[in-house]
């Protein structure tokens, strides 16, 4: 499989599935049919293909594979793809969950064509941003997705669907603006954009680490979202279809715990280190003050999505204590937020469908007349909890482990978001599956139907096959944590003798 080119392949075969869905004329039953069917095995056939890589793939090994190298831009940039184990995961985690997306828009009856394309196109541009291995490609493929989310935002969203998709568009351009620039100050510096010889030699001064840890981090705080440039996320969430939700969701915030991964700590290792008091600090305020708005929420969506902003603290906490547990709990962090929190806003997508309301007052007594939608609600209910036995328990444990072996209080202030999960995860789930079923529009509620259950019963077993085996994640990108640490390890030592030196 070394000389076949399968990471350019899975990248972009959906827009193959593009190809399909223009060639289908008409807009009757039979042409709308043919593409959803067009769509799903596409990301099937895309899902597939991508379990060969993840078979073919060693990890014991912590250098890049099944790469791909060729000119592409002269001397200015080269089309560059390969993986590793920090980008491995994502890999597969977003071809496992398109076909779930495209399932559960099947019920779309609003421009199904340009749905589907837009979903298409943001898979191609999504695989691309994690097996991108030159700055130029990464940066095209990470700025490229706004656009088709842009379109189902803003299309396909809800009542104030246009201002929440030009919200979502501004906040993650603006951001962006920074990173480009410091895209070309690196070439102009270092002669060079192939990611491999940046990691191999990131030979900048401690004070231009700084500037350019701060462009990037414009970007992928604002991507995460890290607490004060959040703002964006509950509008986008509460506004999008549930399966642009899931996407943003699983996928598309975790693009700035990935860039923090791939660029900020083994590029600007001095940088890092720098500014972790500061990272600690807006993971923390993140950790308790989007807990503590999210008890305040009457909407479930909105609910949800400060959730996220919480867990994404704990990400970067656990990214910038810069030690193995700490770094191996944000990683199996954002692998398994992606299976829960995308099955969170399908399960609020059960419900929507039915009733066209996400206020969590409109709800109550569900278990009486949906029992199996109750079973499942609970599962990912108690993943979001953290509760041992579920994949949300270990990643939230590794980054305390980690943080805790850093900073106390750190540690000792990001529990506390523990317990808030806890209130307002199950605050939710009381209002809306228990209690007395007095409302008439929900005495007659049918449960869930066979394709519901095909979206959420994957997730279901991943989540809890994943909280009492988490091997297989956590071994996948072992080796590579191991390799990232070590010149964060030379950076502390070297600042640690420079500051011992200083005091003699």
């Amino acid at each position: 499989m070394s000389g076949w080119p399968i990471l350019s392949l899975v990248t972009f075969l959906p827009l193959l599935g593009v190809a399909f869905i223009l060639t289908v004329r008409g807009d009757d039953e039979t042409a709308l049919r043919n593409i959803r069917w067009g769509a799903l095995w596409t990301t099937i056939v895309t899902f597939l293909l991508s379990l060969f890589i993840w078979a073919g793939f060693d990890s014991n090994s912590a250098g890049f594979q099944f790469v791909e190298k060729h000119e592409w831009l002269g001397s200015a940039a080269i089309y560059q793809m390969g993986v590793d184990g920090i980008s491995m995961p994502f890999v597969i985690l977003t071809t496992f969950l398109m076909p779930i997306c495209i399932l559960a828009s099947w019920h779309v009856t609003k421009r199904v064509r340009e749905y589907m394309i837009a979903f298409l196109v943001l898979e191609t541009l999504m695989i691309g941003v994690f097996c991108a291995l030159d700055m130029v490609l990464f940066y095209l493929f990470f700025e490229a997705g706004l656009i088709p989310m842009f379109l189902i935002i803003g299309i396909w969203g809800g009542v104030r669907r246009v201002y929440a998709s030009f919200k979502f568009f501004l906040y993650t351009l603006l951001g962006s603006v920074l990173m480009l620039l410091a895209i070309i100050y690196m070439y102009w510096t270092a002669g060079t954009t192939d990611i491999i010889a940046l990691l191999q030699n990131p030979s900048f001064t401690p004070e231009a680490q700084r500037w350019l840890w701060l462009a990037f981090f414009a970007s992928f705080a604002v991507k995460m979202p890290m607490w004060p440039v959040h703002t964006w996320l509950p509008d986008a969430h509460v506004e999008a279809p549930t399966a642009g939700s899931v996407i943003l969701a699983a996928i598309l915030l975790k693009m700035g715990g990935y860039g923090f991964l791939r660029f900020s700590l083994p590029m600007f290792p001095d940088a890092s280190l720098y500014f972790q008091t500061f990272v600690y600090t807006l993971s923390v305020i993140a950790i308790i003050y989007t807990s503590l708005v999210a008890l305040m929420q009457e909407d479930m969506k909105k609910l949800i999505a400060y959730s996220s902003v919480a867990h994404m603290g704990f990400v970067t906490m656990g990214i910038f204590t810069m030690n193995r547990q700490g770094i191996d709990g944000a990683m199996f962090q954002m692998i398994s937020h992606g299976l829960v929190s995308g099955a969170l806003f399908l399960c609020v997508g059960v419900v929507y469908d039915r009733m066209h309301t996400r206020e969590i007052k409109a709800y109550g007594g569900l278990v009486s007349t949906m029992p199996l939608y109750a079973f499942t609600f609970l599962v990912f209910t108690m993943a979001n909890v953290g509760l041992p036995g579920t994949s949300g328990f270990v990643g939230e444990f590794l980054s305390l482990m980690g943080a805790f072996k850093d900073n106390t209080w750190v540690a000792f202030f990001a529990t506390t978001g523990v317990i808030l999960s806890a209130a307002y995860a199950l605050w939710l789930y009381r209002r809306v599956i228990y209690g007395k079923l007095e409302k008439p529009a929900l005495m007659h509620l049918p449960d869930m139907t066979p394709r519901e259950v095909m979206t959420l019963a994957p997730l279901v077993v991943l989540t809890i096959f994943f909280g009492a085996y988490p091997a297989p994640i956590l071994d996948i990108f072992g080796a590579s944590v191991e390799n990232l640490i070590k010149p964060l390890n030379e950076a502390a030592a070297a600042a640690q003798a420079l500051a011992t030196a200083s005091l003699q």
